[in-house]
């Protein structure tokens, strides 16, 4: 699905990698993402992104030429990691954004739209997103997503910031006939620790305390732009709620609003200064609903690591399916005598998967009887436990696709796990997954392909999958889809396949972890013997 972003310094800081970290995000979530910055299109319209400037490109008297190159845009114009291939065709995702002088209203909180635009105002600001509207409601077939201005670090006209903000998030859609609008409140994860635009527990959550209007991620020496920790978060909360939009959507399903939660008023918040590694406030596990898969590896095998003995090789990378359409994980191994080795994921907070009663996964194999085992890591960043269950691969799996399922319950703590930590496995901390290969005999080259990771249990063929299916518009209207991504290919309301995208993976996280761990303990039979 193919994405363009219109803004200056602070979305370009946003989609850096290694700053905000938003392009390549969206990128894993398969948006093939381009953006505008100064200087760019016809008549250097890029200059001109302030809330009084989105009349020239959507309102009555818009550049139709700046228009049309806007959609036709593939290019790069800031730094950031894009690795898929341009799918074709127009942008359709359009995402806008000014910059934070453009919190600094005038007027006052409550004032009505004005069509007087020779100052930025409360007034006037209304005015221009009520006319845009009006060119959103003529194209059903792009989405538009509003990405609220930064705040300001001087509290003189945060109140009326504040309360344009709310009015953007809350009142100036609720007319609105169409489900292709969206707005994204920038503004408000950024004027606290606390303060969120988020999916939780598949409801959206906007939550902010009276009072507390300004910035509290600025950079260094003060500067209004937003900081690493603060454009973290906007991504950490945005990606996922563009993606369960997108879904909304694509089914035509209506926009719903957030549940607007009003904090107590609290004492004035410190600045949060940037630290490395640190991310500002509690990330909450991501929730996925039974049944929703976690990997189809159609967009790849991102974030996938392998690990081995000394002696041991393995290739662990995505491929064409063998036994059908599409793209699955496949691990190409060949083993030392008493060797292991594994592939696997690591996710950077941990999930919550307690909805679902196990996980179930698809195996193709080279030949049968090879023995394999499922770990799954629970905890935090501050300790972990793995947990595993064995199998082996039946006639089955050979042929096509066999179906594995194990129950929470199914999990034992590794006999090779070091002392203390968790004693039974809680699906609320999952931290990583793992395919672990061992016992397979030594010096032959083995092939496991493993497809459509999932919550919940599987075991029906892949053809009748793809009829159950959950769409967006069968939610419950209190829901929204959660984790969900575009397709690589071209996406249609009728297929809804997920990829986990609770966060970036931690290339060698977990992978280091168990690779020392199973050396260990080969090192420790090694000694008794």
């Amino acid at each position: 699905m193919r994405l363009i972003f219109i803004h200056h310094s602070t979305g370009e800081n946003w989609l850096r990698d290694g700053y905000g970290d938003l392009g390549r995000t969206l990128g894993e979530n398969n948006y093939f993402v381009s953006d505008t910055n100064y200087g760019w299109g016809p008549d250097s319209i890029g200059d001109r992104t302030d809330i009084l400037n989105w009349t020239e490109w959507f309102g009555q008297n818009r550049n139709q030429a700046a228009l049309e190159a806007l959609y036709a845009e593939s290019g790069q114009n800031s730094e950031y990691t894009r690795t898929l291939p341009n799918p074709g065709g127009e942008n359709q995702i359009i995402m806008f954004k000014s910059c934070f002088p453009n919190s600094d209203l005038g007027g006052n909180p409550d004032d009505p739209p004005s069509a007087d635009l020779s100052e930025l105002t409360v007034g006037s600001a209304k005015y221009v997103y009520n006319e845009i509207l009006q060119y959103f409601a003529s194209w059903p077939d792009k989405m538009f997503v509003v990405i609220t201005a930064p705040p300001v670090s001087n509290p003189d006209n945060a109140a009326n910031a504040r309360a344009f903000n709310l009015w953007l998030v809350n009142d100036w859609l609720a007319g609105y006939g169409g489900n292709n609008v969206f707005v994204f409140d920038f503004y408000n994860i950024l004027t606290g620790k606390d303060h969120h635009h988020r999916l939780r527990d598949g409801v959206i959550e906007h939550t902010y305390t009276p009072g507390k209007n300004t910035l509290v991620y600025p950079s260094s020496g003060g500067d209004d732009h937003p900081n690493e920790a603060g454009s973290r978060k906007a991504t950490e909360e945005f990606v996922p709620l563009l993606n369960a939009w997108y879904h909304l959507w694509q089914a035509g399903a209506p926009a719903q609003p957030p549940e607007t939660e009003v904090l107590p008023t609290a004492a004035v918040e410190e600045p949060v200064e940037e630290e490395p590694g640190e991310e500002p406030g509690e990330n909450p596990p991501s929730i996925i609903p039974a049944g929703d898969f976690l990997f189809d590896f159609e967009a790849g095998a991102t974030g996938w690591n392998s690990y081995r003995d000394d002696s041991s090789q393995i290739e662990c990378t995505a491929a064409a399916n063998p036994a059908g359409d599409g793209s699955v994980l496949r691990l190409s191994y060949q083993l030392s005598p008493e060797g292991w080795a594994g592939c696997g994921v690591d996710f950077d907070v941990s999930q919550n998967w307690s909805q679902a009663e196990g996980i179930s996964f698809l195996v193709h194999a080279s030949q049968a009887d090879q023995p394999f085992t499922l770990i799954l890591w629970i905890g935090s960043s501050e300790g972990t436990t793995p947990f595993e269950a064995h199998f082996t691969t039946g006639k089955a799996s050979v042929s096509g696709w066999e179906a594995f399922f194990v129950p929470w319950s199914g999990l034992n703590r590794a006999s090779w796990a070091d002392e203390g930590g968790y004693q039974t496995f809680d699906p609320t901390l999952v931290m990583s997954l793992y395919f672990d290969i061992g016992g397979a005999q030594s010096g032959q080259q083995y092939s496991l392909w493993v497809d459509d990771i999932r919550l919940g249990a599987s075991g029906i063929p892949q053809e009748q999958e793809e009829e159950q299916q959950v769409l967006p518009s069968e939610a419950a209207d209190t829901e929204v889809p959660v984790q969900t991504s575009p397709q690589a290919a071209e996406p249609t309301p009728a297929r809804v396949r997920e990829r986990l995208c609770g966060g970036a993976a931690m290339p060698l996280g977990m992978v280091l972890a168990t690779w020392l761990l199973r050396r260990k303990r080969r090192e420790n039979a090694a000694g008794q013997d």
